[in-house]
């Protein structure tokens, strides 16, 4: 038998409903604190760890002062992306496992993306585009090799798609930069990588899906073979 959750996170859940429900107006007061312990009927020792549970779901947050109360906010995507990725962590996901998942979400966001592209989305593939150009190698592999991957996700306008493909994506260059020495020489492998990312994004503009998913998926397939000679090298003794 479950132990029952405590009252202060009942009257969380109750709230975050709420919020649910009424369509997430961010900016609207949902009541003093007053009027909101009167309305769940608990104490206020209760309904402030119930609103220090919605603030660190980044639901809502008590504004102090004249005309304040419970504010609802918006999620900041930050707040789950790390957690998510050290969850995966903790639970010994192998890179095999991560990177299968990552490329089955990745084409499937190619493909999507390449459907729904509009004029906002070219210009936004071409500026990480002329990014990378702009960026030194290190940068390139630790951070601007994963950016188009992203963008890309975000213009298949799909939320759930787009959240996995960045925490796995997260994940994955974690992974690979636990590899001591890099397997490749560092400006050949950011000079491969954003070759493949020119000739995806030529792909998506001009409106190709098969082209620009076979694109990723040799990209993608690349990334797996460095990752099979980092894990040679670490298997070494």
């Amino acid at each position: 038998m479950t132990e029952r959750p405590r009252l202060a996170e009942q009257v969380a859940a109750l709230i975050e409903h709420d919020i649910i429900v009424s369509g997430w107006q961010v900016g609207q007061i949902l009541g003093s604190e007053p009027d909101l312990i009167e309305r769940f009927q608990v104490s206020r020792a209760v309904f402030r760890e119930a609103a220090r549970i919605v603030e660190h779901h980044n639901v809502a947050t008590m504004r102090r002062g004249p005309g304040g109360g419970l504010v609802v906010t918006a999620p900041d995507e930050r707040a789950v992306l790390r957690p998510l990725s050290l969850y995966f962590q903790y639970g010994r996901v192998s890179p095999e496992e991560s990177f299968a998942v990552r490329t089955v979400l990745e084409l499937e966001a190619t493909a999507a993306a390449t459907r729904h592209l509009d004029v906002d989305g070219i210009t936004r593939l071409r500026e990480i585009l002329a990014q990378e150009e702009e960026l030194g190698p290190d940068h390139i592999l630790l951070k601007g090799s994963h950016l188009l991957h992203v963008e890309i996700a975000k213009l298949a306008k799909n939320q759930v798609l787009a959240l996995f493909v960045e925490v796995l994506g997260i994940l994955d260059v974690e992974m690979m930069h636990e590899a001591d020495p890099y397997p490749l020489p560092v400006a050949d492998a950011a000079a491969a990588s954003h070759k493949a990312h020119a000739a995806i994004v030529e792909a998506v503009i001009s409106g190709d899906v098969a082209l620009a998913q076979h694109r990723m998926r040799t990209h993608l397939n690349a990334i797996a073979r460095i990752r099979a000679i980092a894990a040679a090298q670490s298997a070494r003794p």
